[in-house]
């Protein structure tokens, strides 16, 4: 009876959603996995901010304490200056030329700039883009097919 109610109270100290720089992460997973749920964040990054706030990354998100949970965002907000610059996604950054590691909406922002770059110079992969067809050197001539068919059409009779 004691081990019923137990697991009645930890369900009820389960948060289902937590919410990490304006991301809803699911409460019902593992620390280092519900972590993934942010845009530039990683398992390996997700496991680096997990260790450097103190918390078990095998842990269940939803039953971390508030403190614990303060902290890992307070880790993930800093997350710039914690990761070492082999790590960061924005190497050599176009517009200031430093190393940065961009997380949540920012990333999509800064990809969204760097294909508008991309098109305005014109240059092959910005007119690619634009096209909507494969930027990365992939043969176009049977895969990837998409909308109107392409081929040989019989004739109506």
């Amino acid at each position: 009876m004691k081990q019923d109610a137990k697991d009645v109270e930890e369900v009820e100290e389960l948060r289902h959603i937590v919410r990490v720089l304006n991301t809803d992460l699911d409460g019902k997973k593992q620390v280092q996995m519900a972590l993934t749920g942010v845009k530039g964040i990683g398992r390996r990054c997700a496991r680096l901010f997990a260790q450097e706030a103190n918390v078990d990354p095998h842990k269940t998100l939803g039953l971390l304490p508030e403190e614990e949970i303060v902290a890992l965002r307070t880790v993930i907000e800093e997350g710039q200056s914690r990761l070492p610059d082999w790590m960061r996604n924005r190497q050599k950054d176009l517009n200031t030329g430093e190393n940065k590691h961009v997380m949540g909406t920012e990333l999509l922002m800064s990809l969204r700039e760097d294909l508008d770059l991309m098109k305005k110079s014109r240059s092959y992969k910005g007119i690619r883009h634009e096209r909507g067809l494969r930027v990365r050197g992939q043969k176009t001539r049977s895969t990837g097919r998409t909308g109107s068919t392409v081929g040989v059409s019989r004739k109506k009779a």
